[in-house]
């Protein structure tokens, strides 16, 4: 592993499953229990706005009270002693930062922060819950995420493309690989002459794409991966 220079670790919601977050999709998934139709998408925001909000503020107060697991630790210590290793992720939890990763590309935002829809304006906010829902012009703040049906911000894709294109060694890790523009990510990455490992206990739609699959948890992996990480 240590022969590799531009790394890129690509993330999805299997990664801080050993923090005590669920799944979006896979066993005991979010959208199992919910409709996401009534909780992350415009539609829902612009007809009732407070249930949304509550939902989301359960959402963060969970997240706040899970801490990054060994995985997101050693990823962190892999970009200290690698500067150009890049971290894409569909998380929106924040725990890469937390555990002291940098310059974190969110694919679909934070969780931690608030837009502004009337003025395009972005804070950040950690309180919970939030004390305050409606933004200075009175419109209502919204979850600074991508919900269903929202379109990525272009220098968010730009930014993963150009890490993609310059990788030599792609990880993917926790990702269920059926949502696009992400989904398309690993392809490109395998088009560029990238080496490639699928982290997942589970079989994904792209699983056959990898030379190396792993099929175990998160934090397992890359303790077999990166010993040298291995007490993170």
């Amino acid at each position: 592993m240590k022969n590799f220079k531009n790394i890129v670790f690509f993330s999805g919601a299997g990664l801080s499953v050993e923090s005590g977050i669920p799944t979006y999709r896979g066993e005991g998934g979010i959208w199992k229990n919910y409709n996401y139709q009534e909780y992350a998408c415009q539609e829902a925001f612009a007809r009732d706005p407070e249930k949304v909000w509550d939902f989301h503020d359960k959402r963060r107060a969970l997240i706040k009270s899970c801490n990054p697991n060994s995985a997101h630790k050693i990823i962190t210590r892999v970009q200290q002693e690698h500067p150009q290793t890049t971290i894409i992720t569909q998380n929106i939890d924040g725990l890469h930062q937390r555990a002291g990763t940098k310059d974190v590309i969110e694919l679909h935002g934070s969780i931690w922060r608030l837009r502004c829809p009337e003025s395009d304006a972005i804070k950040e906010n950690f309180e919970v819950p939030l004390p305050q829902r409606r933004c200075a012009n009175n419109s209502w703040w919204r979850p600074d995420i991508v919900w269903f049906g929202d379109p990525l911000r272009e220098e968010t894709i730009q930014a993963a493309l150009n890490a993609l294109q310059q990788c030599d060694l792609f990880l993917c890790i926790g990702t269920s690989a059926v949502v696009y523009p992400a989904a398309q990510m690993p392809q490109i990455a395998i088009d560029n002459g990238a080496q490639t490992i699928e982290i997942n206990p589970e079989t994904t739609p792209i699983s056959n794409l990898f030379k190396r699959r792993m099929q175990t948890s998160a934090s397992r992996a890359l303790k077999e991966l990166f010993p040298e990480f291995a007490d993170a």
